[in-house]
């Protein structure tokens, strides 16, 4: 989606015009992509806009730079602060947010330890990734004959730049094939998640989806999901599940800072339950909306206010 630019980036400590945050051609983690970054989306509530889980998110930031030998010189107070300076001087209500680490410039090669680790922030409006017909009626989603990387070849809970390449294959051939999305599989056949989103399914009133032990990402939306859930009296359950396993749900959903929640309408040209939207889908769906907006008082510590 188009990235409509908004005033500041925030870079290594210094607030810079947006067309003037440049890195040099031979970046290094631009040839390794030796990097991490987060995504977070910041909303509209009635106290101002305020950054969902900002905390949480920084902290994983911070988790996946230690898988990666990133050393900021920053805190992760100072880019929580960081971010959410950035957020108000964009002066959007919603928007969304990426920090990223990265190499310095002035080292090549495939050794990253004598970089120097930067840091930048930026935000930006940006709508619904995978747009409005897949919320409300559905995506159709594939299954990627791409497998997802393996827990021994890159570390998926690091949140490396490199490792979306692998992502970006299982996208392309699923927009290729006129599909919205595709299900990623481990090296064992077992799903994995989707491109850039956790999955889970629904059956009766139990909630299934991956264990971190697939290699999926521990999503901050998928935490998040899973609290509302049990709080609301369904179970949840991280289970193994294999493709079948989508096909024969009751319903079906992506979660993702970018994507929020999106129903599956069907994988592999069958449909997920009726292959609409189902009701405990739309159920959460309706409850995490509002609690990113701040309309709901047990969740509301996780709206995290860019003006005091």
């Amino acid at each position: 989606m188009p990235i409509t630019p908004t005033k500041k980036i925030w870079m290594n400590g210094t607030l810079v015009d947006w067309d003037d945050a440049t890195i040099h051609i031979l970046n290094p983690t631009l040839h390794y992509g030796w990097g991490v970054f987060e995504g977070i989306r910041a909303y509209g509530t009635s106290q101002g806009t305020a950054v969902f889980r900002l905390t949480d998110h920084i902290a994983r930031l911070f988790r996946s730079a230690k898988v990666y030998f990133l050393e900021p010189d920053f805190t992760e107070a100072e880019i929580v602060a960081a971010t959410k300076e950035v957020v108000r001087i964009a002066e959007v209500e919603s928007c969304y947010v990426r920090p990223i680490m990265y190499l310095g410039y002035g080292e090549m090669g495939l050794n990253p330890l004598p970089s120097r680790t930067e840091v930048a922030i930026a935000c930006w409006p940006w709508g619904l990734y995978l747009g409005p017909e897949a919320m409300a009626n559905g995506c159709r989603a594939m299954t990627s004959s791409w497998q997802h990387i393996n827990q021994n070849s890159i570390a998926p809970q690091g949140k490396g730049t490199g490792q979306y390449v692998n992502s970006s294959l299982s996208k392309v051939a699923a927009l290729k094939a006129g599909y919205d999305e595709a299900v990623l599989l481990s090296p064992a056949g077992n799903v994995v998640q989707g491109t850039g989103e956790n999955i889970f399914i629904v059956k009766g009133r139990t909630l299934i989806t991956p264990p971190i032990q697939e290699g999926l990402l521990a999503g901050i939306t998928r935490e998040s999901v899973m609290t509302i859930a049990r709080d609301q009296g369904y179970e949840v359950v991280e289970h193994a599940l294999v493709r079948t396993d989508l096909y024969m749900a009751d319903e079906g959903f992506f979660t993702g800072t970018a994507a929020e929640i999106v129903p599956i309408a069907s994988v592999d040209d069958r449909n997920v339950g009726t292959g609409k939207p189902g009701p405990i889908t739309k159920e959460l769906s309706e409850i995490f909306s509002a609690a990113t907006r701040g309309e709901v008082d047990r969740y509301k510590e996780w709206n995290e206010h860019v003006r005091d």
